[in-house]
C-alpha cells in the first residue's frame, strides 16, 4: 500500500505564491510516476502536473511557466511551487501516485489540500 500526505494549501493573494508537498510512504518502489490534480468548485478534477519516475515533467497549458512540479527522491516528497497565482487556480489539490506492477497501472491519492486565491 502507498500512502500520500498533502500539505502546504492556504489562502493567497492573486500573484502570490504557495509550495504544496506531498510525502509518500509505503509501497513505493514501483513509482511509475507522480503527479498534482485539482478540482475546483463545481469543477471536474483535472490534471496539473505530472512528474515521471526519471524526473520528466509535464504541465497543464494554463500553468506552464508559472507552476513547477519536483521531487526530492531522499525525503520520498513531492512539490509543486506555485507562483502568479489567479483565482482560477482556487481549488483542492490532490497528489497522485501511480504504480506499475505486472504491466498493471494503480493509482493512489492524497486526501487533498484546499487552495484559495482571492482577488
Amino acid at each position: 500500500q502507498v500512502q500520500l500526505v498533502e500539505s502546504g494549501g492556504g489562502l493567497v493573494q492573486t500573484g502570490g505564491s504557495l509550495r504544496l508537498s506531498c510525502a509518500a510512504s509505503g509501497s513505493i518502489f514501483s513509482m511509475y510516476a507522480m503527479g498534482w490534480y485539482r478540482q475546483g468548485p463545481g469543477k471536474q478534477r483535472e490534471l496539473v502536473a505530472t512528474i515521471t519516475r526519471g524526473g520528466a515533467a509535464n504541465y497543464v497549458d494554463s500553468v506552464k511557466g508559472r507552476f513547477t512540479i519536483s521531487r526530492d527522491n531522499a525525503k520520498n516528497t513531492m512539490y509543486l511551487e506555485m507562483t502568479s497565482l489567479k483565482p482560477e487556480d482556487t481549488a483542492v489539490y490532490y497528489c497522485n501516485l501511480r504504480t506499475l506492477v505486472h504491466t498493471v497501472f494503480y493509482d493512489y491519492w492524497g486526501q487533498g489540500t484546499p487552495v484559495t486565491v482571492s482577488s
